[in-house]
Parts: structure tokens; C-alpha cells; sequence
């Protein structure tokens, strides 16, 4: 079979993997036994290719997995059920709303909001087993593509949305602060849909342009985030899980081929 292009999530106890067209997770279960689970992945408009517009949709995508993989792997727990992530929002929230009450300049004043709102993630991100779970999934998915023995820390996590999310974020909220006051709302949410669609297109051509002193630079805030905080070393029980991860879904993917 053709290797395919995957993404993927840690869990607390496991690993989410996704396709084209499928999704697979595999948890490790308080009794020590691995269970797995499978689906078709949900879709928005499939097919579109339109520059700023797919951006948005794979990553609705990417989160429309999530009540799938509830249903078919219930035992999956997700990194953002942690009451510390809760509280973390709640803070994130607040300090995004002090930041744009205050009297700062505007560019670096929407950069304090883009700062507050990602405090939540790397909340989430924390954790002995989901940092570790985190690391195997880029081994899993790194040795499928390549063939050979993975690091810890992969070009296409999306991590490195952070560079590129944080710079179009805080110019487009700059942008909508020009605005006038009845329209500023609506400015903003059109911002914050643009500045994922700039993200992304950006991700896209780092990926296809590695060795650019831009794409480097860009990536850099995503690799030492992986590096010092979001990955850990995996275990070889934490492995085997990653790779029943992988196994479900291009068993998955393979069964909607046919």
C-alpha cells in the first residue's frame, strides 16, 4: 500500500492517528492490555484546494475526529479533560481580555491576547504520560514514512503552527482594531478565521521548503517547544501503543479503499 500522509494526537493513555480518510486510536488500559479503535474521518467539503479556505477545513477536520474517537474508544482520554486545561482557559480568557484593556500599543498588545490564548495548549501538552505518548506518536508516524528509526520531534507537528499563528494573529487583530467600533467584533472573528487560514498556508510551504532561513526561523518557536516542554522519550509499552495507533488506521484506510 502507498504511504499516506498522517497526523496525530496524544492522548493521556494512547495515541490518535489519521488519514486521508480514516482515523485510528490505541489506548493502554488500567489492566495493562492495548485496545484499538477505528472510523471513517469525518469531511468538510472534500477536495477544496483553495488557498486561505483549506486551511480552516483540515483543521475543523482534525477536530472533528475527536467525538468519533469518543464513540468508537470510549476509554480514550484526551489531554484537554484535565481540570488544570480548565483552569487554564479560564486565566487565558481573563488575561486576553486585561491585555485588550490595556493601554499598550496595539501590535504588541495583540500579541499579549495571541500569548494568553495559547497558555491553554501548553497546559494540555504537560503531563509525564502525554508528553512521552507525544513523543511516540512522531516515532510511530516518522519510522512509517521514512523507513527507519525517528526522533522524537516531527517537521509537520503542530507545533509549528505557533510562529506563523502568532504573527498573523496579532496582525490581523491589529487590522480589525482600525475598524469602526460597531464592526470591530465581526472584524476580529473574520481576523481570527484569516490568520488560521495564513497559518497554515505558511506550515504548508515550510514543509515544502526546509532549508529556507525563513522556514527555519519560523519553525523554531514549534521545535523547542517539542524539544523542551511538549516531548518526552516514549517507553517500549508506550511505542507499542503508537504502532496499534498506525496499525488501526491504515487498516482503516485500507478497508475504504476496496
Amino acid at each position: 500500500m502507498e504511504k499516506l500522509r498522517l497526523g496525530g494526537m496524544a492522548l493521556q493513555n494512547g495515541v490518535l492517528v489519521h488519514g486521508p480518510r480514516a482515523w485510528g486510536a490505541a489506548v493502554r488500559l488500567e489492566d495493562g492490555t492495548v485496545k484499538s479503535g477505528s472510523g471513517p474521518k469525518p469531511t468538510f467539503a472534500p477536495g477544496v484546494s483553495v488557498p486561505f479556505v483549506r486551511g480552516p477545513l483540515r483543521l475543523a477536520e482534525a477536530f472533528a475526529v475527536l467525538p468519533a474517537l469518543k464513540r468508537g474508544l470510549p476509554e480514550a482520554r484526551l489531554a484537554f479533560e484535565r481540570p488544570a486545561v480548565v483552569a487554564a482557559l479560564v486565566a487565558a480568557s481573563t488575561g486576553a481580555s486585561l491585555a485588550r484593556r490595556s493601554s499598550l500599543p496595539v501590535i504588541p498588545r495583540e500579541a499579549a491576547v495571541v500569548v494568553a490564548s495559547i497558555v491553554p495548549a501548553l497546559v494540555a501538552l504537560r503531563g509525564e504520560e502525554l508528553t512521552r505518548y507525544h513523543g511516540a506518536e512522531h516515532i510511530s508516524i516518522g519510522t512509517y514514512e521514512t523507513g527507519e528509526p525517528a526522533a522524537k520531534e516531527h517537521d509537520r507537528c503542530g507545533s509549528h503552527l505557533v510562529g506563523p499563528l502568532t504573527l498573523a494573529t496579532a496582525l490581523a487583530g491589529a487590522a480589525a482594531e482600525l475598524a469602526p467600533p460597531r464592526h470591530r467584533t465581526k472584524a476580529r472573528i473574520v481576523g481570527a478565521v484569516g490568520a488560521v487560514g495564513a497559518a497554515v498556508e505558511v506550515f504548508g510551504w515550510m514543509g515544502r521548503h526546509p532549508e529556507s532561513r525563513l522556514s527555519r526561523a519560523l519553525a523554531r518557536p514549534g521545535t523547542e517547544l517539542q524539544r523542551r516542554i511538549s516531548t518526552r522519550e516514549p517507553s517500549p509499552a508506550q511505542l507499542e501503543v503508537a504502532e496499534a495507533a498506525i496499525r488501526a488506521c491504515l487498516d482503516a484506510e485500507e478497508a475504504l479503499a476496496r
